[in-house]
């Protein structure tokens, strides 16, 4: 039997005699029997005594025997049988109505005690120490010993402490928990004494010295700094993801590394430059396999269907080569070949040429030759465009039917296309290829022209110094310029000025003061082993934090002149950037990984029970996430407004995905939603019920832990290595997900992780593994009754809404979190905990506005400081105990 110790209390002197006897010592007895071979002054389980407590006054324990009466209601005393013990004799149900019958009548009788700074020193071993004490170890803690007076004198573990307590999560909602009251004063005590501990020595923790550009920030760079858009995922392999970033994990550089950032580079520069040369380069690019092309594809005009819009960079003026391959089933047919159909090939929206597509002629069923003829070699000039292929949209009717018809057209069998539909479009060339004239990346580049060969060596460093400073993102020095300057040389002497620039720009991307994002320890190191970053460290900080890019001529211009950390200037200067386009990159690259919204692209549900899923609803999920994220952030808006909103994006798609009348066509628009919709906050998105799904059938467990780790920022522990996966072949495939998981939380190593996980997770089971509303399961009413994670009862979404919108400070913690670690390429530590608090506390005074916790984030000491070499926070505090291997 686990007791959990509460407060002492002076009142009435009473002896236990009286206790007992009143009852004809029949209590006595009772505890006897039932309780003291496990809670005497030898055993002690769960630190608690009940011999010793029988033989004193009951005036000094009123908190314990209220324990004990709270267990005998909840029927916890003595303890179920567990696996592999001895099983324990239990009191019958007349017993247990007649003691805590006893009990409570004579705690009625005394007054509880009134609270004393005992009280409050003791609150650990109160609330804590049955569990987390040297024998039970629960969560790898021992907080036996432990008081609150100090909590200086181990943060690490405080700073956890105070997590779980102001989450609401400790003590487990099963058990005797303090009162509000209490929570608030001993968390503003631990706070309070932890904050200005981290005041006046000040831990930001220690970033790497280099960090290599991840390749979104590769491409970013390129793109702000060369105007060329590229697809840096063709270019460099995926980086590995940390701390559910991939901006963390960036310190090293192999050869092999090496070796594709120098072809990137080689391929960026001749790009750039448009330098005339004869090679000839192929790009072939594959249509989604599921994608269905029966209605208009967002951004090719209207009245088609289908296809492809494809942004293209053509390097050179010249002639390309442009061939279009329609799909094929296994018996290489065209798949959805009957009639006539009207192909058209565009360049900027413009017609270059329209194609017919039709059986053979001949009747023969071979369909080699089908899109043979479908290629054309064109003129066209360098520089950013936009080639669309797609079909003229023919009118037809919709059959009558009894089922509703699919949306979904791309699988032969199951819902085959119902029209023809691009498999790929290759570009090769150019032909005859002249050089680029009038691109956007050579007026970046070019911003000199030489007047003459006596012009070219000062057009050359001028050309040159400007972009290093902007790559390099710091002022230039004629030092600088000679290693670039030598490969200029080296080029110009035989193929021209331009040549010579292309050289020595590819020396630029290469060079170590590109690719690498360095923070160099000052030469004079302060006692204290903390110190402010640069001006032009900052400015990079920034910059790639808003922008995952490097800085413009503005902000840089201020971090040379030393001004950025004047606070009228470093405010205006996020505002602007939040403002500008390019902070798209904290929805599509921030928010995208901290929402999961990535793992789309890896996700397809079991087709024979989620026929309508296809790549169409795919992209769809991401974009109304997307696009949701956006309008907050754009809108400066409430981040409480991410969790409940009485609008979202949609397309006619989407739309029809979540029976939602009156939308139509393929772009997505802003909807206002009724409560009928079901619809709003992105724990409603199809995006995120999606990926927390399995392929055949939703998770609570996943559902939940994506709640606690993303919203609340309380994650479980992972599992133990040798716990087994649910099986589902061993469990009725009918039965509804509650007791499908039911096996688990039977299971004593998982349920004290499942009981918190799955509550949360069963609040959303009226949603599907693809995001459906539902009522019924296998004709089953859904069961959404579950609990938030402070272990409160909630019964579906609108409760766990509700539930998470009354402390907004635990979700504005844990998105400040998640934007911290994106922020300063590193995981959050426990000595981040009070520049986080801070952040909150601000941010609450503007009603928790995006850009307040933006700013917030850039003020703070992490992102503002750093800690030389071997004084990292992380270096200067106690670690939990943990159980012995």
């Amino acid at each position: 039997m686990r007791l959990y110790l509460a407060p002492l209390f002076a009142s009435q002197a009473l002896s236990l005699s009286t206790f007992a006897q009143s009852q004809d010592e029949s209590f006595h007895g009772f505890a006897q029997e039932y309780c003291i071979d496990c809670h005497n002054p030898e055993k002690r389980k769960g630190k608690f005594d009940l011999q010793t407590l029988l033989e004193q006054a009951p005036s000094n324990h009123y908190g314990k025997w209220e324990e004990i009466l709270w267990m005998l209601e909840d029927r916890d005393m003595p303890p179920e049988d567990e696996e592999g013990e001895t099983p324990l004799k239990r009191p019958s149900e007349a017993e247990y109505q007649r003691f805590t019958s006893f009990v409570a009548q004579t705690l009625d009788s005394l007054q509880p005690p009134l609270p004393s700074s005992a009280e409050d020193r003791d609150f650990i071993a109160q609330n804590c120490v049955s569990c987390h004490n040297a024998d039970d170890q629960e969560a790898g803690l021992v907080l036996e010993g432990l008081s609150i007076d100090d909590p200086t004198s181990d943060p690490q573990l405080f700073e956890h402490i105070v997590r779980r307590l102001d989450a609401r999560q400790m003590p487990p909602a099963a058990r005797k928990r303090p009162s509000e009251e209490k929570y608030q004063e001993v968390l503003s005590h631990l706070v309070g004494a932890l904050d200005a501990q981290a005041a006046a020595h000040p831990q930001p923790g220690r970033t790497d010295t280099f960090r290599r550009l991840n390749r979104t920030e590769y491409q970013n760079a390129i793109r702000d700094l060369l105007s060329v858009q590229i697809d840096a995922a063709a270019l460099l392999p995926k980086d590995e993801s940390s701390h559910g970033f991939d901006n963390i994990t960036v310190g090293n550089l192999s050869p092999t590394l090496l070796d594709r950032y120098i072809t990137a580079a080689q391929k960026v520069t001749r790009l750039a430059i448009g330098t005339p040369n004869d090679s000839v380069q192929g790009d072939v690019f594959r249509v989604p396999a599921d994608l269905t092309q029966e209605k208009r594809i967002d951004g090719l005009p209207l009245g088609t269907r289908g296809g492809a819009l494809i942004p293209y960079n053509f390097p050179q003026d010249g002639e390309y080569e442009i061939t279009v391959r329609l799909t094929r089933d296994r018996n290489e047919h065209v798949e959805g070949l009957r009639g006539q159909h009207q192909m058209d090939l565009l360049l900027d929206r413009e017609l270059l040429q329209r194609f017919t597509v039709q059986r053979p002629e001949d009747g023969r069923r071979d369909h080699s030759l089908v899109d043979e003829h479908l290629k054309i070699r064109a003129r066209i000039e360098a520089g950013p465009r936009d080639l669309g292929v797609t079909f003229v949209q023919e009118s037809y009717s919709l059959l009558e039917n009894k089922r509703k018809p699919h949306q979904a057209h791309f699988n032969l069998h199951r819902h085959p296309r119902l029209s023809p539909a691009v498999y790929s479009v290759s570009i090769t060339g150019p032909y005859q290829g002249q050089g680029a004239a009038n691109t956007p990346s050579r007026k970046k580049i070019f911003t000199r022209t030489p007047t003459g060969p006596h012009d070219e060596e000062a057009a050359a460093k001028e050309i040159l110094a400007t972009l290093m400073k902007r790559a390099y993102r710091r002022p230039i020095t004629s030092e600088d310029l000679e290693k670039p300057l030598r490969f200029y040389h080296e080029a110009a002497v035989d193929a021209g000025f331009e040549a010579g620039i292309e050289m020595a720009l590819n020396s630029i991307l290469v060079s170590p003061e590109f690719l690498f994002r360095i923070e160099r320890d000052p030469q004079t190191l302060p006692e204290n082993g903390a110190y402010l970053i640069s001006d032009l460290e900052l400015a990079s900080r920034i910059s790639f934090f808003l922008w995952s890019s490097i800085p413009d001529d503005e902000l840089l211009d201020h971090a040379i002149a030393g001004r950025l950390r004047e606070a009228d200037v470093l405010g205006n200067q996020v505002r602007r950037m939040l403002a500008d386009p390019r902070s798209q990159s904290l929805v599509n690259n921030f928010a995208s990984q901290w929402l999961y919204l990535r793992n789309l692209e890896s996700i397809t549900p079991d087709l024979r029970l989620y026929p309508d899923f296809d790549d169409n609803l795919r992209q769809a999920f991401r974009k109304e996430t997307e696009l949701f994220v956006e309008s907050v952030l754009r809108e400066d808006r409430p981040i409480t407004d991410l969790l409940q909103a009485d609008y979202t994006f949609l397309n006619e798609r989407l739309a029809k995905h979540y029976n939602i009348p009156h939308v139509f066509g393929s772009r997505f628009r802003r909807v206002a939603l009724d409560p009928e919709h079901q619809r709003g906050g992105i724990l409603r998105h199809g995006s995120v019920l999606t990926v927390t799904s399995y392929a055949t059938r939703t998770s609570p467990t996943i559902r939940g832990n994506w709640v606690l780790e993303n919203i609340i920022g309380t994650p479980p522990p992972p599992p133990p290595p040798d716990v087994p996966d649910l099986e589902d072949n061993k469990v009725d495939f009918s039965l509804p997900m509650r007791e499908r998981l039911a096996e688990h939380r039977a299971n004593p190593q998982c349920a004290s992780c499942h009981d918190i996980m799955d509550p949360v997770g069963f609040v959303l089971e009226n949603y599907d593994a693809v995001g459906r509303w539902r009522d019924f399961e296998h004709g089953i009413p859904i069961d959404a009754s579950g609990g938030l994670p402070d272990g409160k009862e909630a019964s579906g979404i609108a409760d766990l809404e509700s539930g998470l919108l009354e402390r907004p400070d635990l979700f504005a913690r844990t998105l400040s979190e998640k934007l911290l670690t994106f922020a300063i390429g590193r995981g959050v530590e426990s000595f981040d905990a009070p520049a986080i608090r801070q952040i909150v506390r601000d941010a609450a005074q503007d009603d928790y506005q995006f850009s307040s916790l933006i700013l917030g984030i850039v003020n703070s000491t992490p992102f503002q400081m750093r800690s030389t070499v071997g004084q990292s926070g992380a270096t200067l505090v106690a670690k939990p105990v943990t159980k012995n291997p």
